[in-house]
């Protein structure tokens, strides 16, 4: 147990490369060993939740579930395919229209990957950062803060507007530099197992791991209702750009007296009580609720 403490994330991150190795060796698509991945690392996450949690009251339903279960089919079955199918059209679009050729065709897999990382990190970093300056875009974000404990579906938890700013300000931009889809399909692999781990009620010590993931023990300020602590560890699943921009914070210091949710003084005028849809209107209903 005490491996899966310290190197749980990069366990899982490893697992969902050989995954991929392989489905690339085989000719399955992609997409598929990377939804498996996703899928076994849920599956691993609920399992330590009850076997190392964090802490054992958010193991019990706060009446959150239904909205997050809500969530999480409207982001995966809606919002995300219809994201992946418009997103290539606008592309062509683009280049049919200015006339342009992609600049990173000629690239080599692994360095589009690297490319890929670092710019859609970056342009993660900054949408997750003005969600929480804008006063209208909180709006939207509010709703992923909204939940009063972490557990492994609560990530899953997003206006989906607040999901389309993402992909536009993040994964966009890279496709109509001309990455692979198989660039994209690469960062996810090696993102997406931190990024499903990083809500989850495990109690992990991942060390120094934690200044280079954005791992549950370290994502955990961000989801504080003290505003000066989560406007810290802003990053998607790497922590690069909180180091370049200032706002890292480590995961020392928080305790079994801190609360997570929306930030103390906003909360009383979001519908946090209220199931999903009320929660998805709040955003025509402004002002609602202030970062």
């Amino acid at each position: 147990m005490i491996l899966v403490q310290r190197y749980l994330v990069l366990m899982l991150v490893g697992m969902s490369l050989v995954h991929c190795a392989i489905a690339w060796k085989t000719g399955v698509p992609l997409e598929l060993s990377i939804l498996g991945s996703s899928v076994l690392t849920l599956m691993v996450a609920w399992i330590l939740e009850r076997a190392l949690p964090y802490r054992r009251q958010w193991n019990a339903n706060h009446g959150d579930l239904k909205t997050d279960m809500a969530s999480a089919g409207v982001i995966a079955v809606l919002i995300d395919p219809l994201l992946k199918v418009l997103a290539p059209l606008g592309v062509v679009a683009v280049y049919a229209s200015s006339g342009v050729t992609p600049i990173l065709a000629g690239w080599s897999l692994w360095l589009q990957i690297i490319f890929v990382l670092l710019v859609v990190e970056f342009g993660k970093y900054w949408s997750h950062r003005l969600h929480h300056r804008s006063a209208s875009l909180w709006w939207l974000h509010a709703m992923h803060h909204s939940s009063r404990r972490m557990y492994f579906l609560h990530g899953m938890r997003f206006h989906p507007l607040n999901y389309a700013i993402n992909f536009a300000l993040a994964i966009f931009p890279v496709m109509l530099l001309g990455v692979s889809p198989e660039a994209i399909l690469g960062y996810l692999a090696i993102t997406q197992p931190v990024v499903l781990l990083q809500h989850a009620n495990i109690d992990l010590h991942h060390g120094v791991l934690n200044r280079v993931f954005s791992t549950p023990e370290v994502h955990r300020w961000h989801h504080s209702t003290v505003a000066h602590e989560a406007d810290k560890n802003f990053g998607n699943a790497f922590l690069l750009w909180d180091h370049v921009f200032g706002t890292f914070k480590g995961a020392e210091g928080f305790d079994e007296n801190k609360e997570v949710g929306l930030f103390t003084a906003s909360s009383s005028s979001y519908p946090e009580a209220k199931g999903y849809l009320a929660q998805l209107a709040c955003v025509l209903k402004p002002p609602c609720c202030h970062a």
